[in-house]
């Protein structure tokens, strides 16, 4: 490593693991008040709405920020931002920051190149992995972004994160910290731009209201979607659609420029500890 600068030097799989997480996090913080929006798009109008949010009409990305704020604080779009660092740092160090790992892991000895198939096999591995480490943490976020809090009355079930784990596998079981959504998150993972939020969006509404709903509105996320389609039409589908776009690109700008500063960063950090002057 001697003569290289840290941008020329192989970062290690810890640099990427740890450079990865904090870098989705950094995106997190910048983008979180749209992801909260596009989940209170999601689920209006869905009947199992709270008694609490039926007054309330959101319309637009910035017009649900500003009635959210308006109604329940500055707060407000922040709701579940815990969650969602912590669903970050477990979800994109793995598929982001073990990626590489697990392609040279599936790449064949003495090949110079991966292949498209290698490639693929380790963005499934790597997105598996992360989705059940992840799950149950996408679960608490999207509770806490959906809960309504206007002054005295509020439908939140949850006096703080750990409380919501820890109430959802006491009242839904284990298994509601980690409800049936692999596929949702499979096409939210591997798309981009525009044509992903268009692909992406009918699953992420049905992903928002079953990881929502309580223990027995729906059967699966099948039962869902059908309910869904029946009761409200297949625009429903594309609720949240202008928040879901945005955020989606200004996550990965944030994130992946992130990603390379930060990576530069602790391998010049590694370098001067290693260095023996």
């Amino acid at each position: 490593m001697v003569g290289l600068k840290p941008s020329e030097v192989p970062p290690t799989t810890a640099v990427k693991f740890l450079g990865a997480g904090t870098a989705a996090c950094f995106a997190d913080l910048f983008t979180f008040p749209l992801d909260t929006a596009k989940v209170r798009l999601q689920i209006q109008g869905e009947n199992q709405a709270a008694h609490v949010a039926q007054s309330i009409h959101y319309r637009g990305v910035l017009g649900t920020i500003l009635t959210m704020v308006r109604t329940e604080g500055p707060r407000s779009p922040y709701n579940g931002l815990v969650a969602g660092l912590q669903r970050q740092m477990s979800f994109a160090s793995i598929r982001i920051g073990l990626y590489d790992s697990v392609k040279q892991f599936y790449t064949p000895k003495g090949s110079d190149h991966s292949s498209i198939t290698t490639r693929i096999l380790a963005g499934c591995t790597t997105g598996a992995m992360a989705v059940t480490c992840a799950q149950p943490t996408d679960v608490v976020k999207v509770r806490f972004q959906a809960s309504v809090q206007l002054g005295a009355r509020s439908d939140r079930k949850y006096s703080g994160t750990m409380d919501a784990y820890r109430t959802i596998a006491r009242e839904e079981g284990v298994r509601g910290l980690w409800k049936d959504n692999f596929p949702c998150h499979f096409v939210s993972a591997f798309g981009a731009g525009f044509c992903a939020t268009v692909v992406a969006s009918p699953v992420d509404v049905v992903k928002t209201r079953y990881m929502n709903s309580p223990l027995g509105q729906y059967r699966s996320p099948l039962d869902c979607m059908l309910k869904m389609v029946a009761q409200e039409g297949p625009t429903a589908f594309y609720k949240g659609f202008t928040p879901s776009f945005l955020r989606l690109g200004s996550w990965n700008v944030v994130m992946f420029v992130t990603y390379e500063q930060l990576k530069r960063a602790l391998m010049k950090v590694q370098m001067l500890r290693e260095s023996p002057f």
